[in-house]
């Protein structure tokens, strides 16, 4: 019978008693057809250093099996957000107020070694709309770094709560710290919205179209998704998935397909890009030009289209970047982006 195999696996053994056995132990099963499936077991060397011991252990602690459910998710992201928080108060001194704003929970954080400034940033989060991808995690940096008080709003999530909650949730919340401004002893026109990825669709969605009670002096956007028809375009030219992905954009526009009627001209009327104006706050776009998830041109492309309209806009190009502020951490020359922010939100904010 001839036998085929299928698959080498190499799995590295951490026992301490495989360490010492000089020959491996492989493994074997074979399918009716003589197909064969072989598991080659490779002691794991004593001469790799700490680090990578400590790296090789975790593999095997790793979950195997279904992808993690919504609840799921959601547990592990907030327990990530209160690890992750606690760590940056120790590098970047902050307060924070845990309180309610327009019904919506909001973290106040302020700066302790900056001046008082009149200055505040309503700061929004990622997540794919459907959880907290880190609102204190951005929040207490931005806040020590600018010197400037900044509101974390935790406004309400998908699938649960579909398109406009959260933009109502937002534009609530920025008329609130408006009229809350002489307790905090800010100045009502120097409110700005700031946020990455789903939590910068938001304020790229909330700053174009507010009326005139939830208008803001400012937007930062964080490679923000605000042409939904460039971005969904490659999920709706795909078949339905045998196995649906976890909630996210879909659901939070209240679609049950991508392949829905009427689901491109319900994207085109959403995008911040379909909402420009001459009457627009100033944007600053922030992007880095290799991110996976939301396309760069995503940001130049709204910003070229505001200064059609006469609106202002500037693009910070953070080369080389992946999704997510968090991974720049790890390259100096990405660093640029929070000394440009600064600089721009002085210019802008200066009064």
């Amino acid at each position: 019978m001839k036998i085929t195999v299928l698959s080498l696996v190499a799995a590295i053994a951490t026992a301490p008693a495989l360490i010492a056995q000089s020959a491996p132990q492989d493994s074997a099963t074979f399918d009716p057809d003589g197909t064969a499936h072989i598991t080659r077991t490779i002691p794991k060397p004593t001469t790799v250093s700490p680090e990578a011991q400590k790296w090789l252990d975790s593999l095997n602690q790793q979950k195997v099996g279904p992808p993690e459910s919504l609840a799921e998710r959601r547990t592990h992201t907030d327990a990530w957000r209160k690890m992750d928080s606690a760590e940056a108060r120790k590098f970047y001194p902050v307060n924070v107020e845990e309180t309610t704003t327009a019904g919506v929970r909001t973290d106040i954080i302020t700066p302790l070694d900056a001046p008082a400034s009149k200055r505040v940033l309503i700061n929004l989060h990622g997540g794919g709309f459907n959880s907290d991808s880190g609102s204190l995690i951005e929040g207490i940096p931005i806040a020590n770094l600018a010197g400037i008080k900044v509101v974390s709003v935790y406004y309400r999530l998908a699938p649960e709560n579909p398109f406009p909650a959260a933009v109502d949730d937002v534009q609530s919340a920025v008329i609130w710290v408006k009229s809350n401004a002489p307790k905090y002893r800010i100045d009502p026109k120097r409110v700005v919205l700031i946020d990455e990825s789903a939590g910068g669709y938001l304020v790229a969605y909330a700053g174009a179209h507010a009326d005139r009670s939830a208008r803001v002096a400012a937007v930062v956007d964080f490679y923000g998704p605000n042409d939904l028809v460039l971005q969904t375009e490659k999920r709706r030219s795909e078949p339905v998935p045998a196995t649906p992905p976890g909630p996210g954009l879909m659901e939070f526009l209240g679609f049950k397909s991508w392949h829905d009627a009427g689901v491109v001209e319900k994207l085109r009327a959403v995008s911040p890009t379909t909402l420009i104006s001459k009457r627009m706050p100033p944007f600053l776009f922030i992007h880095g030009n290799d991110d996976e998830q939301v396309p760069y041109e995503q940001s130049p492309k709204m910003c070229d289209a505001m200064r059609k309209a006469g609106a202002k806009c500037e693009v910070v190009t953070v080369g080389g970047g992946r999704h997510g502020m968090m991974s720049w951490e790890k390259e100096p020359s990405m660093a640029h982006w929070k000394a440009d922010m600064v600089a721009w939100l002085k210019k802008t904010l200066v009064r």
